[in-house]
C-alpha cells in the first residue's frame, strides 16, 4: 500500500471556527499557569512496563522538589495498583500541605465511587471525571446522540456531589474533561460543561476545573486556540471556571497548542514531564515552562538540575530523553559546526555581568539548568583535530559514551590549547590514560574481595588513602552498590556504560561510570581490566578521584 496521490479522497481538513474578533494573537504570556502533571497517571498508562508503587513515589517526590504542586497520581478505580498508590499517599504521609492530588475516573457510578473510596482521609483532592463527546465517539464507541452523551455526564456530576458529601472532612475540588474537546462542535463541548456546572454550581471559593483535552490533535494549534477563546466567552460561571488545557502531541505541536491555548484564556495545563504519554505524547511540561523562563517569565517550576530529573524520569519510565531533545538533550548545548563554535566564543566573551542574555545558538544559559556550554568533537573520519573519538575507537577500540565525549574532549582541548599543536592517536591514549586511567589520588584501590549470600553482594576493599591503607566494606544487589555504599561520603553513579575491547582470550572490558559529589558537576572515570567487574571498580575510582580533585579542600579529607 503507498501514499495516496489525492489524500483528499481519504482525509479532510478540520473546519476552523468563526471568530473574526479573536483577541489571542495580539496577546503575550505573561505569567506561569496552574501546571498539573500527569505522568503517574496517563503518562504511566502509556509505558510497556509501568511503573511499580516505588518508582511512582519516586516520580512522585521529584513532582514534589520540581515545585509541581497538582499531580494526577492514579486511575484508582482501573486497578488494585492504583487504588493501593493512592492509599500509601495518604497513610504514609508522603503529600506535602501545598500539593494536591488528583485522581481520574470514568463517568460511572462504580467507579465513581471506588475512586472516592480510595481518598478517604486526604485534606484534599482533585475527582477528574470524563467522557467523550465527539462526532466519532457518539456514533462509533457509544452509539448515542448529544442528549445521551450529555445525560451521562450530567449525572455523573450528580454522583460526584453525592459522594464528596459522604467525606465531608476533605477539601473537594471537581474537574470535568469533555474528552476528544478538539474534535468536538465547540458549541455543543460549551453545552455538555454548562450542564456539569448547573450541578456543580462553582463558586469563587470553589472553583472547578473544566479540562479540555487536544485528546488527538486534529488541527493546527491556532484552530485549537480559536476553540479556547470561544468556550471562554460563552461558558457559564467563567470567574468561578479554572480552564485547563489537556494537548497531546499527534501533529508535533502539543507545546504550541498549549502555548496558544493560554493566550486564548486558559488557566491551567496538564502534562508530563518530557513529553511521555499515549502514542505521540502527553504537552512537555519542561519544553512549555522553559520557552517561559527564556522570555523572562518565572515559570513556578525548579529545573536547576534538569539532569538529575531526566535521570529520575528516564529510570522510572524507561525511556530516553532524545539526545536534540529541547534544554534537556546531551547535545542541544553542543556545536559541532566551527563557525557556530566561534560564534558561541564571541557572544561569551563579549558578555557582561548583568547583562540580557544573547549568547548565539544558545536560547537559553546552561548553567540555568545545570549544564555547561561544551564544544563536543564531531566523530567521523573527516573531523581532523576533532576526531578524537574517532582515533579512539579505531586504534584503540575504546567506544567513549556521549556525555563522555563531552567531557574528554575538553581534557584534549586544554591540551591543545597549550601546545597549540595537533594530537595523534597515540597522545591522545596518553592523556585518557593519565587523566582517567591512572587517577589514583587520593584514593587508591589495592585489592578486593567480593562474598555473595542470599542475592546479597558484599564488597570489600582494601584502600590506600593519603598514604594509610584503610578497609571499606559494603552490601547491596551487586558489586558497584555495594562499593557505593562502602564509600565514606555520599556519592550518586549518574550514569554507567562499558564494552568489550577486543575478542577472544585477550578480550578486555572497559567501563564508564558517572558520578557526583553532592553540589558539585558529574565527572566520569574509566576502568579498563580483563575482568569487567573490576574494571567497574577500577572506573568508579576513577571518577571519585578526579571528583575528590575538583572539591573544595575541606571535602578532601574522609
Amino acid at each position: 500500500m503507498t501514499m495516496l496521490s489525492n489524500p483528499a479522497s481519504k482525509y479532510r481538513s478540520y473546519p476552523v471556527l468563526d471568530l473574526p474578533d479573536r483577541t489571542w494573537p495580539n496577546k503575550t504570556i505573561s505569567q506561569a499557569p496552574i501546571w498539573c502533571s500527569s505522568d503517574l497517571r496517563d503518562g504511566n498508562q502509556s509505558l510497556i512496563e509501568p511503573m511499580s508503587p516505588e518508582k511512582k513515589l519516586r516520580f512522585f517526590k521529584t513532582l514534589v522538589e520540581v515545585g509541581v504542586k497538582e499531580i494526577e497520581v492514579a486511575f484508582p478505580s482501573a486497578s488494585q495498583t492504583d487504588f493501593d498508590f493512592v492509599r500509601l499517599l495518604i497513610e504514609e504521609g508522603h503529600i506535602p500541605e501545598d500539593t494536591t492530588i488528583q485522581v481520574l475516573t470514568q463517568a460511572r457510578e462504580d467507579l465513581i465511587a471506588r475512586t472516592f473510596e480510595s481518598l478517604k482521609g486526604a485534606p484534599k483532592a482533585i475527582v477528574h471525571m470524563y467522557n467523550a463527546v465527539s462526532p466519532a465517539f457518539r456514533r462509533i464507541v457509544f452509539n448515542q446522540d448529544k442528549a445521551g452523551v450529555k445525560a451521562i455526564a450530567v449525572h455523573a456530576a450528580e454522583l460526584f456531589k453525592k459522594y464528596a458529601a459522604q467525606q465531608p472532612e476533605t477539601q473537594w475540588t471537581f474537574q470535568y474533561s469533555p474528552e476528544t474537546f478538539s474534535a468536538t462542535e465547540t458549541p455543543f463541548a460549551v453545552e455538555v460543561c454548562n450542564a456539569v456546572l448547573d450541578v456543580w454550581q462553582p463558586t469563587a471559593a470553589n472553583k472547578v476545573i473544566l479540562n479540555l483535552p487536544a485528546t488527538v490533535e486534529v488541527a493546527m494549534p491556532n484552530v485549537y486556540a480559536d476553540q479556547i477563546e470561544w468556550f471562554a466567552r460563552n461558558i457559564n460561571h467563567r470567574k468561578n471556571v479554572i480552564i485547563s488545557l489537556h494537548t497531546h502531541n499527534d501533529r508535533g505541536t502539543g507545546v504550541a497548542a498549549s502555548e496558544l491555548g493560554i493566550l486564548a484564556g486558559a488557566d491551567r495545563v496538564e502534562g508530563c514531564l518530557f513529553g511521555n504519554g499515549e502514542r505521540t505524547g502527553n504537552v512537555d511540561l519542561v519544553t512549555l515552562a522553559l520557552n517561559m523562563y527564556t522570555q523572562g517569565i518565572d515559570p513556578q517550576l525548579d529545573f536547576s538540575d534538569i539532569d538529575a530529573v531526566r535521570k529520575v524520569v528516564e529510570e522510572c519510565n524507561q525511556l530516553p530523553v532524545h539526545p536534540r531533545h529541547p534544554y534537556a538533550g546531551d547535545l542541544v548545548h553542543t556545536a559541532f559546526s566551527g563557525s557556530h563554535q566561534d560564534a558561541i566564543r564571541k557572544g561569551f566573551a563579549q558578555r557582561q555581568a548583568g547583562d540580557i542574555w544573547e549568547v548565539p545558538y544558545l536560547p537559553i544559559d546552561p548553567a540555568d539548568i545545570g549544564r555547561d556550554y561544551e564544544a563536543v568533537i564531531r566523530v567521523n573520519s573527516q573531523s581532523g583535530k576533532g576526531g578524537v573519538t574517532y582515533l579512539l575507537e579505531q586504534e584503540y577500540g575504546i567506544q567513549l559514551p556521549r556525555r563522555m565525549q563531552i567531557e574528554f574532549s575538553q581534557v584534549i582541548k586544554t591540551e591543545t590549547d597549550r601546545s597549540g599543536l595537533e594530537v595523534s592517536a597515540a597522545q591522545i591514549y596518553s592523556i585518557l590514560d593519565n587523566e582517567y586511567l591512572k587517577a589514583v589520588t587520593p584514593y587508591a584501590l589495592q585489592k578486593h574481595r567480593i562474598q555473595e549470600e542470599d542475592g546479597t553482594c558484599t564488597l570489600i576493599t582494601e584502600v590506600s588513602a593519603n598514604g594509610v591503607t584503610k578497609s571499606w566494606s559494603g552490601c547491596g544487589n551487586g558489586p558497584l552498590e555495594a562499593l557505593v555504599a562502602s564509600l565514606p561520603m555520599p556519592v550518586e553513579i549518574m550514569d554507567y556504560h562499558q564494552h568489550a575491547i577486543g575478542s577472544g582470550s585477550d578480550a578486555q572490558a572497559a567501563a564508564f561510570i558517572e558520578l557526583r559529589l553532592p553540589e558539585q558537576r558529574p565527572v566520569f572515570g574509566v576502568g579498563i581490566d580483563s575482568n569487567i567487574t573490576t574494571a567497574s571498580i577500577r572506573a568508579l575510582f576513577s571518577a571519585l578521584n578526579r571528583a575528590q580533585a575538583n572539591a573544595e579542600p575541606d571535602k578532601n579529607s574522609a
